[in-house]
Parts: structure tokens; C-alpha cells; sequence
């Protein structure tokens, strides 16, 4: 079973991964004190019942659902060290978020932060709309109205005080109060958690005048204030019993009409876990029909203008199983209730419109497969091999434009951390690499007849990730499938990995050989869970920059990582830094991290970047460097200067905060990546 973890922007320093689990502990053990947080910045207009409910719905939503990072830098002005006194990468940094100091043992907790923060920004939101619509997020509780035990007039007073507050006030109070934050931490997690404004929030807060018993500080901690411990009373009996009538005539009615639309007549036939068909349509019922389904010629890749999924000939021991084939064609129609669905993003789930072409169907780990595609999509069906109940998944992703380059492979099945691949049929002798040691030789994959790989570590699958510490990164998995080296993402299409400047005189980024590339890769890839689950194409890697350090500091790198998505929108960049090193595999300080920008990329094939560093007698430099383009890089802001050339050197502090622009060749301006 895949280990689920996400990815979240939180202020600090080096990225730390936060596991489902760690997220999960953090809410079991700290319940409470998150749902009383919750509480306390809800706005009171929606009801004491609605509150409670809400409250407890955005503790139990904060649970991540992929992968988590706990002290990954959030967004920020200017540039932020990214580097410790030893000149190396933030791989050793500690979580900048302040931890709970109300709870014993949590002060140094990166779940509980990263849930807490959760919980404000979902607390945060419903208080800036004034309401949260009661629905299938919330917990529901029938026939009862809930609240908090009363308290006495301090309680009252302060609540009626509280209520006077805008969102972010009441959750900076909450922070000093319940969390025992100091105002300078506050402002971190109200800024993390999206507060415009943070100084005002806190200045609002201080309007408060804490009535005489909080002078404690015990006041938030009261039972007033607690929607774990409740009253319960019953709501309008009388409109419950009306509701109860209409309910049992509704249930009737819809009896009758099921028993109508159940009337035998020509069909599809079994159809497993899909739900049932909601449509007579012709021209449906061919697409998903398994005789209708279309198959590639067995040697139409050697002939086929265009080599992508399309020339793939149908592959396993299943081809001819019908039963499973119309399954996985009724639930590709018609997901059930039980179906785990997942699909990229910007990838829809729809029906096939027209028959798909079956790429493959075959039992590879006691787990039936189908691999379908319809010319935009790659389709992936997955049931118990006995197709007899169980669980049964349904994934989807983009596979518009493919070429030979992005179809080289596509992932069967994943279990234990291991993930099998079914390989294009122009891949004859695949291997497996390890990015983080460059040195080592590729080691030979083992193909089957059908072209279904032996099992692969995933990439990443041995991350591990602690509370306030950087993930433990020690190899990396790529498959080199002919030329091309892809790695697994977390879907069915792997990302294609290249090296390379973007549109520079070399014809722009290529496969990854050579010495320089697997060097810049193996400093590169342990960033890679950054861009996990986001549909993306390509990853490249780009050493933009090397740089001189002041003090006989050696010569630093500079290397800019772009991952284009199937879509086209929804990309990122990164900008990292690496020190003089004599390890191959450390990581890059990343210092940089920015959405849908064009840098780095053939439209902008240009970046200029910045960080700070501490040198090993202890002082500060702001460095900054840029692609070939920039002639000249100027800084403004704690510290200013300009440099003539492609990199800036200046001597800054601890914390200084800085504005980057570069001029180009052309004349024009380019600004620091962020």
C-alpha cells in the first residue's frame, strides 16, 4: 500500500515532510484543544449548534490526504537563508512554525503545527464568508441541538467580547491565549495561515479587555468554550415528525420507479462495481462494449508515422477475458459508490466517446489490470484477481500530445512501495538507476513476454521525513526505458526526466547522460516529492550558474528545475543552491519556489535567483547569480548594490530581506525568482 503524505506551503525552514500518520496522531492527541481552536474563530453568527458541528468537521478535515510539508518555506519577500553555518543546504534546518506550548510534549511537533494551521485557515475561511453551508463535510447529528456548557459571567462577557472581532482577531487572541504564542510567532501562523494583515489582527486582539477571571489564563480553557463537552437538546418534534412522513412517501415512490427502470430488457451484462446505467444511448453502448473495443496491430509501431500509446498492440493474458473488459468499461461509465477514483489534474473522468483501444489486460500481482485509451486519456481499471467483490480502483491521466518521448511506459501495478511498469513495445532491455549516486552503473530490468517490468522501488519510497527535521533522502529510482530516464510521480504516466538549457544553442533540454547531468540530478532529486501528484510531463534540470564564495569558500552551483504538466498550466519552478560539497548526493538548498511561471522554460529561458549564506567564520553574504542573459545584478532593500557580470556578492545579516533584478543583454529588465 502506498504511503500517503502531501505537500503544504507553511513558513520556516527546509521542507519536512509531514506522513499521514504523524498528521493523524497530532489530531488524536490533540482533538480538543484543535476543535476549542476552531470554535474560537468561527464566526457566532452561525449558531452555537452550527459552530460545534463546523468546528468539529474542520478538525477531522485537516487530516492530509497526500503528501505533507510540515516547514516548507512559505511565500516571503525577498530572500530567506537557505543555507547553515557549515555552507552546506537547508538539509538540517528545523521547522520555523511555532509549536503548541499549551499541550505538554507539542512544542516541537511538526504534525500538530501543520494540522493547527489547517484547522485556522478552514476556521479563517468560513469566518470570512460568515457562513459554512451544512452538508456532507460536516458531522451530522439528527434530532439534537448541541452547545457548549454555559459559563458564568466571565465567560459571557469575554464571548460577547470575542464576537465583536473580525476572523483574524479572534484567531490571534485564540494564538496568544489558548496557544500561548508569543506575538511574533502569532504572526507567522496568521500569516501562514492566509491573514492579510497580521499586525492588524493582533492589534484588534489587544482591544479585548479580558475580564477579571482570564487574568489566569485559563479563561479560553473553560467549558464555555469547549465543543467537546456538550449539552444536548431535541430540536421541533413536531417538524420532525412532518419530515419523517415525507421521507417514508419519497422512499416509496422511489421503490416504484426502481422497480420500472429494473424491467428485464437488452443490456450490458454483469457489470461489477459500476453503479447502474442511467442511459439507453446507441452510440454509448458500442464504446463500451468489449467487442467494439479497438486493438493496434502487433507491428504497427514499427511502421506508424507517430510512435505514442496509439501504436501499442494489446498486451497481456486477459486480452480475451470479456467479463473483465466489460466491467472495467461499465465502471469507466458509471463509478460506483465503491470505486476509488483518482484522476490527475485537469483530467476529466468522463466516459469514453467513442470505443477506447485496449492496451493492456492481464493478472500481475493477484491484481487484474486493464490499461485503456481513448486518443486524450490512459485509463487504468484494477480489481481483485478473482474479480470476485473487493476492492476495485478507477485512475485516470492526460495523455494528450504523447509522443515517443513521454510513452515509453506506464505504470501496472503499485504494492509495498514497488511499482511494475508495462513497457512500450520498442523498450527492449530497461534498467533502473539511482539518481542519488551518480557513480553507480545502471542495473538491468527484467521484462516479461507481455513487457510488464519486475518490481521497481518507487521513487521516494524510502523518504523518510521526522518532526522538525529535513526528510532522510539516501537513493532515488529511475527507470531508463531506451533513451529516455523516467521516474514514478505518484501516477500511471511516469515524468520523463531531461537535462539541459531551455531552447539554448544545444537544441534545449535532452535525456539525462553524461557526467554533468547526472551530477546536477543527483543533487536534485530528493526534491522531487515537491512536484508529486501534479500531472506532471517533464522534469529538467539546469545548471544556470556557478559562483565564486567570498572567504575561499570554494564554488557554488546554481541549478534552476522545471516540471511542465500535461495540461500546460499548473507548472513549477524551482531555483536551487549548492555549496561546495563533497557529496554527491546532497541535497540543493532550494531557494526558490514559484507556480505557473514561465522562467526556466522556452518561452522565458532565463532566471536569476538569490540566497543567503554563512560563511564558516560565521558571517553573512547575499549572493545572487543569473542565467548567461543578465549583465548586470542589482539589490535593494536591508541590502543594497549592484554587480557588473551574471553574479552579486554582498555582505548582508541573519534575516535580511532583499529585491533582486537583473538588466539583459537585450536591455531589458528580469526579476529574482520567487
Amino acid at each position: 500500500m502506498e504511503q500517503q503524505q502531501e505537500t503544504a506551503d507553511l513558513p520556516g525552514g527546509s521542507p519536512t515532510l509531514i506522513d499521514v500518520e504523524q498528521a493523524e496522531a497530532a489530531i488524536v492527541e490533540h482533538y480538543p484543544r484543535l476543535v476549542r481552536l476552531a470554535y474560537l474563530v468561527l464566526p457566532p453568527g452561525m449558531g452555537r449548534t452550527r459552530r460545534v458541528l463546523a468546528a468539529h468537521g474542520l478538525a477531522q478535515r485537516a487530516l492530509p490526504r497526500g503528501r505533507a510539508n510540515g516547514a516548507g518555506a512559505g511565500p516571503q519577500t525577498g530572500v530567506r537563508p537557505q543555507t547553515g553555518a557549515d555552507g552546506r543546504g537547508g538539509a538540517g534546518a528545523t521547522t520555523g512554525l511555532p509549536g503548541q506550548r499549551g499541550a505538554e510534549g507539542a512544542a516541537d511537533d511538526a504534525g500538530y503545527a501543520f494540522v493547527r494551521l489547517r484547522v485556522l485557515r478552514g476556521a479563517l475561511r468560513a469566518a470570512r464568508r460568515r457562513r459554512l453551508p451544512l452538508g456532507p463535510a460536516l458531522p451530522r447529528v439528527w434530532g439534537l441541538r448541541l452547545s457548549p456548557s454555559p459559563g458564568g459571567s466571565d465567560e459571557l462577557a469575554l464571548d460577547k467580547a470575542l464576537s465583536q472581532l473580525s476572523g483574524p482577531g479572534r484567531a490571534a487572541y485564540a494564538l496568544r491565549g489558548l496557544e500561548r504564542l508569543d506575538d511574533r510567532e502569532a504572526r507567522e501562523v496568521l500569516k501562514a495561515a492566509g491573514v492579510a494583515d497580521p499586525r492588524g489582527a493582533l492589534a484588534e486582539a489587544d482591544t479585548v479587555e479580558d475580564p477579571a477571571g482570564s487574568r489566569d489564563g485559563t479563561l479560553l480553557e473553560s467549558p464555555e468554550f469547549d465543543p467537546c463537552a456538550l449539552r444536548a437538546r431535541p430540536t421541533d418534534l413536531m417538524r420532525r415528525r412532518q419530515h419523517a412522513r415525507a421521507a417514508l412517501a419519497a422512499a416509496a415512490a422511489l421503490v416504484v420507479c426502481g422497480t420500472l427502470l429494473g424491467v428485464p430488457g437488452e443490456g450490458w451484462g454483469p457489470s461489477g462495481a459500476a453503479a447502474p446505467p442511467y442511459a439507453r444511448n446507441p452510440s454509448s453502448e458500442r464504446a463500451l462494449d468489449p467487442a467494439e473495443l479497438t486493438r493496434a496491430a502487433p507491428e504497427a509501431w514499427r511502421t506508424a508515422t507517430r510512435a505514442d500509446f496509439s501504436t501499442w498492440p494489446a498486451r497481456g493474458d486477459r486480452t480475451g477475458d470479456t467479463p473483465l473488459l466489460r466491467r472495467a468499461l461499465a465502471v469507466w461509465a458509471r463509478p460506483g459508490r465503491s470505486v476509488r477514483v483518482s484522476a490527475t489534474p485537469g483530467t476529466q473522468s468522463g466516459p469514453p466517446s467513442g470505443p477506447p483501444q485496449l492496451l493492456y489486460a492481464g493478472e500481475v500481482d493477484q491484481v487484474a489490470v486493464v490499461l485503456l485509451y481513448d486518443g486524450l486519456r490512459v485509463v487504468r481499471y484494477a480489481e481483485a484477481g478473482d474479480g470476485d467483490g473487493g476492492a476495485v480502483a478507477l485512475d485516470f491521466a492526460r495523455a494528450d500530445a504523447a509522443d515517443a518521448a513521454s510513452s515509453t511506459g506506464l505504470v501496472v501495478t503499485r504494492a509495498d512501495g514497488n511499482v511494475r511498469y508495462l513497457a512500450a513495445p520498442w523498450v527492449r532491455h530497461p534498467s533502473v538507476r539511482d539518481l542519488v549516486r551518480p557513480g553507480e552503473a545502471a542495473r538491468p530490468l527484467r521484462l516479461t513476454a507481455d513487457g510488464v517490468t519486475d518490481p521497481v522501488r518507487a521513487g521516494g519510497a524510502d523518504l523518510v521525513g521526522g518532526a522538525g527535521r529535513a526528510p532522510e533522502c539516501e537513493s532515488w529510482t529511475a527507470l531508463r526505458l531506451g533513451s529516455r530516464l523516467v521516474t514514478d510521480l505518484g501516477e500511471i504516466v511516469p515524468a520523463r526526466l531531461t537535462y539541459g538549457a531551455p531552447g539554448g544553442r544545444g537544441g534545449g533540454p535532452r535525456d539525462v547522460s553524461g557526467a554533468p547531468a547526472r551530477a546536477a540530478w543527483a543533487h536534485t532529486a530528493c526534491r522531487l516529492p515537491l512536484l508529486h501528484s501534479r500531472g506532471v510531463r517533464t522534469v529538467n534540470a539546469w545548471r544556470f550558474a556557478a559562483q565564486r564564495l567570498p572567504e575561499g569558500g570554494g564554488a557554488a552551483e546554481w541549478v534552476c528545475t522545471r516540471a511542465e504538466t500535461w495540461r500546460g498550466a499548473g507548472g513549477r519552478v524551482l531555483a536551487q543552491f549548492q555549496p561546495p560539497t563533497t557529496d554527491p548526493a546532497a541535497p540543493a538548498a532550494v531557494v526558490a519556489n514559484a507556480g505557473d511561471s514561465p522562467a526556466c522554460g522556452p518561452r522565458e529561458p532565463r532566471v536569476l535567483a538569490g540566497a543567503l549564506w554563512k560563511s564558516r567564520a560565521g558571517r553573512w553574504y547575499l549572493l545572487a547569480a543569473g542565467s548567461s542573459q543578465v549583465t548586470s545584478v542589482a539589490a535593494r532593500g536591508d541590502v543594497r548594490g549592484t554587480a557588473v557580470g551574471r553574479t552579486l556578492t554582498l555582505p548582508a545579516r541573519e534575516g535580511d530581506q532583499a529585491r533582486l533584478s537583473g538588466r539583459l543583454v537585450s536591455g531589458g529588465r528580469l526579476s529574482a525568482l520567487r
